[in-house]
């Protein structure tokens, strides 16, 4: 089985292990367990850029992500519908109502057999915020669904909404600091529903024959004067299972190399159109990127950016 845990704004300036605030105890103790990319960049600053990426492979550009064009809609590679042709089962899972960005047309559209919103869940949330479901509402749902388990094998894409404003989670779970509604305690919130999934998913029997992905859409607060703000693009990866070996990978990478690495991990192989990298075999040392009307390609130290109608500047 495949899963994939796409957590909300979750940048790399949060993470402990990653030299960010250190309000990420639970992912930094997961990340001594497994494949962790400490130089994982996103393609861009809103979700469905991260989840153009990291479920089509897809580059970014300074269009609108393909899960809002209009000629996407179907025929549209995706790992699902690659997934399918192998005998998966897929679903996407969002604790919110999942017509938002568009995600529920163009996933059902393109290869998923099921999503999965607040509306259809079958564990009852315990704490519905703005934006949904809390995150360890989507967690209970993933795992309810993961335990029905049968001979078919899964892919699940699940996607959290806690780390978001305006910033509400449910008591008793942190030690939250003051101001109680702030991106910190979300930070902290979200990190613990990691811990507490998977503290459950290692006692559970899919756990010995899943491959897991924890990785950020995007980073928070991404903003400023730069041509790419490339720090603010800096974000967690972390692949985890029981045969992914344990070990920090420093070398540079996109959210596009994480699919077809994925399908490696799950010994699929395939001819399929994604231009990113299985980071089993390859170091591509480079990372693309997209801000408003901007292009990046980041190798080693040095940033290329394209602007319309400019030379381009390194």
């Amino acid at each position: 089985n495949l899963v994939v845990i796409v957590e909300e704004s979750l940048g790399a300036q949060y993470i402990g292990t990653l030299g960010g605030q250190k309000l990420s105890p639970h992912f930094d103790a997961l990340a001594q367990d497994g494949w962790l990319l400490t130089r994982a960049y996103a393609t861009g600053t809103r979700s469905v850029r991260g989840l153009e990426a990291i479920s089509t492979g897809f580059l970014p550009t300074p269009a609108e992500a393909v899960l809002k064009l209009p000629r996407s809609q179907s025929g549209f590679f995706t790992i699902a519908g690659l997934l399918g042709q192998f005998g998966y089962r897929s679903r996407f899972i969002y604790g919110g109502e999942a017509h938002f960005d568009n995600m529920k047309s163009f996933f059902l559209g393109n290869g998923f057999d099921e999503v999965i919103d607040r509306p259809k869940f079958e564990v009852k949330p315990g704490f519905v915020g703005s934006w949904g479901a809390s995150d360890e509402d989507m967690f209970n749902e993933l795992h309810h669904r993961l335990m029905q388990g049968g001979d078919t094998p899964q892919f699940t894409m699940a996607f959290s909404v806690s780390n978001h404003t305006p910033w509400e989670y449910p008591a008793g779970r942190i030690q939250p600091s003051e101001p109680a509604a702030s991106v910190e305690n979300t930070v902290r919130y979200a990190d613990w529903s990691i811990g507490q999934f998977f503290e459950r998913a290692k006692q559970s029997p899919y756990w010995e024959n899943t491959v897991f992905l924890v990785v950020a859409d995007h980073d928070s607060r991404v903003f400023g004067a730069s041509l790419v703000p490339v720090r603010h693009f800096h974000i967690p990866a972390l692949i985890l299972g029981p045969n992914v070996a344990a070990k920090r990978d420093e070398q540079l990478v996109s959210q596009i190399d994480l699919p077809p690495t994925l399908l490696s991990l799950i010994g699929v192989s395939s001819t399929h159109p994604m231009l990113g990298a299985d980071l089993t075999r390859q170091q591509p040392g480079r990372a693309i990127m997209q801000y408003g009307d901007n292009y990046g390609y980041l190798q080693a130290d040095q940033l290329l950016v394209l602007q319309p109608g400019q030379a381009a500047e390194q």
